[in-house]
Parts: structure tokens; C-alpha cells; sequence
């Protein structure tokens, strides 16, 4: 049984957290789930170019997850009508799969999820479809630096501030700005597990890493301002401004020998 670290919340924090380790056995279950996602989200990736269809990428995803003896981890999740999130340009997270025809200069993010024997794998990666504009690119760059930077303070006896400080480090950096409404998560056998993740903060604080933890760290960076805010369709984050944004995503375990990434592409 997965050992439960109850850890009362502290000021600013919501309630009670209930955190579950994983163990050596939990960790191996978590990078297989990770390989395959990995698997699936590279080959999504390659296929987005002018003239392909957001279905296409989705239903791609799905036949692809399933052929590897998977399940979709999105698909009704709370209602979500899809396997793979596509948001483009000034879409952050959660554009819904549709007819929209992807065209050259976009910038396109996946969130994909998926579940194998049990365990959950969460990752995501923005990409550009064809030639984009130099601050397009540099979007992406920095957002892809920022997820890294954030894995990079990663070690048991490192703080939950930590990760957050170093993602918010490297966009501000840039003049760009992350996004506070939506942030990382636990993983394991559930998609959303305790702790959360902010994509901002002050290190040295929050709670400490403890070995055989597993998030997700995400960074949604924006080109501008980072408020946003949710379209009529109740899923589909957007800039309040307009301007482009780009997420990147892998599922991480704390380990004695620091941040093991179990999502590779």
C-alpha cells in the first residue's frame, strides 16, 4: 500500500493535503505509462503541419493509445469530449479537438494523458506548425527552458516554492508572464493527485520533497499578460489579451538520485 503523508496546509493553501508516495514498484508501473505517452505525444507532434485538421490529431492520439494496450486519460474526464487537448496561439489549455484547420505560423499546444495498468502518465509540448514568427519561437523556447528549469530544483529536501521560483525565473526573464490559474499536480492512480504545482513562488517555501513523490510540472507561458480566462465552450482557456502562449509538461518522480523524468519523448 502507498505510504499517506497527511500535511495540514500552509497559510494561503486550501484545507488538507493528502500526498501519496510512491514506491520503488509505483515509480516502475509510472515510467512505463510514461514511455508509452511519450511514445504516442512524439508522433502527434510530427504530425502537425498546414492543412491538418485538430480531429485528426485526436483521433490519431486515441487509435495510437489504445493500439499500446492503453486508455485515454482525457476522454470524459469530467465531462472533456476528447483524448488530446490542442490549444493554438492564444489558447492556453483545454482546446477541444474540432473541424479547425491548422494553419502555417501557428503555435500549437498537445496535453495528452493517458492510463496503462492502472497508472497515470501526463505530459504535454507546444510546437510550431511551419515557419513562425521570431517571438513565436522564442515563446516556445522559453516555455520548453522554463519546464526544465523548473525539473532542475527538483531534490528530496527541496521546497514546492523551489520549482515554482525557477519556471517564473526564466519566463519573466524574457518579458513574458506565467499563467496562476491553472497549475501542476500530483500523478499516480489518479490524474490529479495532491500536491499542486504553481508555475510561480518564493523559494524556500511550501512543502518539502520527499523521496518516492511524483508531479506533474507544467509551465503555460504567455507572450504577454498572464490573465486569462475560459470561452463559452467551458473548457477552452484563453489570453484575456490575445497574445500567443505555449505549455510544456512532463511527469516527474523525487528520487534519491534527483528528478527522474518518466515521460520522455
Amino acid at each position: 500500500m502507498e505510504p499517506v503523508i497527511r500535511v495540514l496546509f500552509l497559510p494561503g493553501y486550501r484545507g488538507l493535503l493528502v500526498i501519496r508516495l510512491k514506491s520503488a514498484s509505483d515509480i516502475e508501473h509510472l515510467r512505463v505509462s510514461g514511455g508509452k505517452l511519450g511514445e504516442v505525444l512524439r508522433q502527434i507532434g510530427e504530425m502537425v503541419s498546414p492543412g491538418v485538421t485538430t480531429r485528426e490529431l485526436d483521433h490519431a492520439a486515441e487509435i495510437r493509445i489504445r493500439e499500446l494496450g492503453a486508455k485515454p486519460a482525457f476522454l470524459h474526464y469530467s465531462g472533456y469530449p476528447a483524448t488530446l487537448c490542442v490549444s493554438i496561439n492564444e489558447q492556453v489549455i483545454h482546446g477541444i479537438p474540432g473541424h479547425r484547420v491548422l494553419n502555417s505560423g501557428d503555435v500549437v499546444s498537445l496535453d495528452l494523458g493517458l492510463i496503462y495498468e492502472g497508472y497515470y502518465a501526463d505530459s504535454a509540448i507546444t510546437v510550431a506548425c511551419g515557419p513562425v514568427a521570431p517571438r513565436d519561437k522564442e515563446l516556445i523556447e522559453t516555455t520548453r527552458r522554463s519546464l526544465y528549469a523548473g525539473i532542475d530544483a527538483v531534490h528530496v529536501g527541496a521546497r514546492l516554492g523551489d520549482i515554482g521560483h525557477a519556471v517564473q525565473q526564466v519566463a519573466e526573464a524574457q518579458g513574458m508572464s506565467v499563467v496562476r490559474d491553472y497549475v501542476g499536480h500530483g500523478v499516480g492512480k489518479e490524474l490529479h493527485e495532491d500536491p499542486e504545482v504553481p508555475n510561480y513562488g518564493r523559494a524556500g517555501t511550501g512543502i518539502t520533497l520527499k523521496e518516492g513523490l511524483v508531479i506533474a510540472i507544467e509551465p503555460m507561458v504567455n507572450a504577454g499578460s498572464s490573465a486569462v480566462r475560459v470561452l463559452n465552450d467551458d473548457w477552452t482557456v484563453v489570453t484575456v489579451d490575445g497574445q500567443k502562449s505555449a505549455h510544456f509538461e512532463h511527469t516527474i518522480a523525487v528520487t534519491a538520485q534527483g528528478p527522474v523524468i518518466l515521460t520522455q519523448l
